[in-house]
């Protein structure tokens, strides 16, 4: 049996995301395990979700230290003690330092929930729709120092609609999450993903699609 990608999960709120990727394990399709969740939150969803599927959980409170870099210090010290290969943020309300990104080089991986270069930082589904925006999406992309500025792995789009709200975009982009994130921890358990430059390569690559997508449609309806 070929050793599986241990990943160390990162979340600060319900873990809707984090559930994914527990459920892409226990069915096989993702050949990895979770060795521990992680949350700055005691009250996090995604704490009782870990404990309900026999994870390993850990609270780290955030509010108990006196910088960023002693919290992330903190947060590197239990990953190792894990034995963690990679670091996906789940829906992780912090922004991580050097001293994190230099302890996991390469291996720290975040989800998005808009098409970025566009929208990044926070509530990027109301100014998706206040922009006028006539798609946005999700994006699985590596860390950097930046706010969501690090290679793009994989990414889904979503139509924005004319009645669309905050929420109701938001809810779709999720099920798209929900795809797409287990599929790039995959990628990177296969050791698949190349970063060059700012493009990260699939090797050997994967079917590319070749269809165009507009919003309104160019051809009228039948």
């Amino acid at each position: 049996m070929s050793k599986k990608l241990r990943i160390g999960a990162l979340a600060s709120g319900g873990g809707t995301n984090l559930q994914a990727i527990i459920d892409r394990c226990a069915d096989g399709s993702l050949d990895a395990e979770i060795a521990i969740v992680i949350s700055n939150n005691p009250d996090a969803g995604a704490l009782k979700r870990a404990e309900k599927a026999g994870i390993a959980v850990r609270c780290i409170d955030h509010r108990g230290y006196n910088s960023r870099e002693s919290f992330d210090q903190a947060v590197v010290d239990v990953l190792r003690e894990a034995g963690v290969e990679l670091v996906a943020l789940a829906g992780f309300m912090r922004l991580i330092t050097p001293v994190f990104l230099d302890a996991f080089e390469g291996r720290v991986i975040n989800i998005h929930p808009a098409l970025l270069p566009a929208f990044p930082g926070l509530h990027v589904q109301r100014k998706a729709i206040e922009y006028g925006a006539k798609f946005s999406g999700c994006t699985v992309h590596f860390v950097d120092n930046g706010v969501d500025t690090g290679p793009i792995i994989i990414q889904a789009v979503v139509p924005i609609l004319d009645d669309d709200t905050e929420e109701s975009l938001a809810a779709r982009i999720l099920e798209q999450e929900h795809r797409i994130y287990p599929r790039a921890i995959q990628l990177f358990a296969e050791g698949r993903l190349k970063v060059v430059d700012r493009r990260v390569i699939i090797d050997p690559p994967l079917e590319q699609p070749m269809a165009a997508l507009a919003n309104p449609p160019v051809e009228p309806a039948a």
